[in-house]
């Protein structure tokens, strides 16, 4: 089993596990590899330095501390609240304008919805004075999320 710390073109590092480094190629020319924060296909591994644990004291210098730690704490925190929207939502797809409509009217009931809107839609929601937010989700975050 290889971990391996990758990272997109636009930054966001992640990790991933992999039967081999042969599997970890495959993957990644076949298009399976993907960010799972942006989607972008773009994803190289990141230098990493094998390290053993072998006692109590501190990580050496240049590795873990606060700095280290603040971006994937912050995509881990991400992750968490975009598996809490999917869970906590009903995708009405691209009926979300004309069900938040009736909603905001009161012809059914009040529930949270995601669903797909264009600009113009959103923006005449907004009109409306029916509040929508615009949440870009990366592909896949309609399904099952690792």
């Amino acid at each position: 089993m290889k971990v391996l710390d990758l990272q997109c073109d636009q930054g966001h590092v992640f990790e991933g596990w992999f039967a081999s480094e042969d599997d970890y190629q495959a993957q990644r020319q076949s298009g399976l590899l993907t960010c799972p924060l942006c989607g972008a296909p773009d994803v190289d591994k990141l230098p990493s330095a094998p390290r053993l644990n072998l006692g109590s004291g501190g990580a050496p210098a240049g590795q873990g501390g606060p700095e280290g730690a603040a971006l994937p704490a912050m995509q881990a925190a991400l992750l968490k609240a975009m598996r809490r929207l999917m869970r906590e939502t009903e995708d009405v797809g691209t009926r979300f304008a004309e069900e938040a409509r009736r909603i905001h009217y009161g012809e059914t009931r009040e529930r949270p919805i995601r669903g797909r809107a264009s600009p113009e839609e959103t923006h005449a929601l907004l009109e409306e004075g029916i509040p929508v937010m615009s949440l870009p989700l990366p592909p896949g975050f309609d399904g099952e999320l690792q």
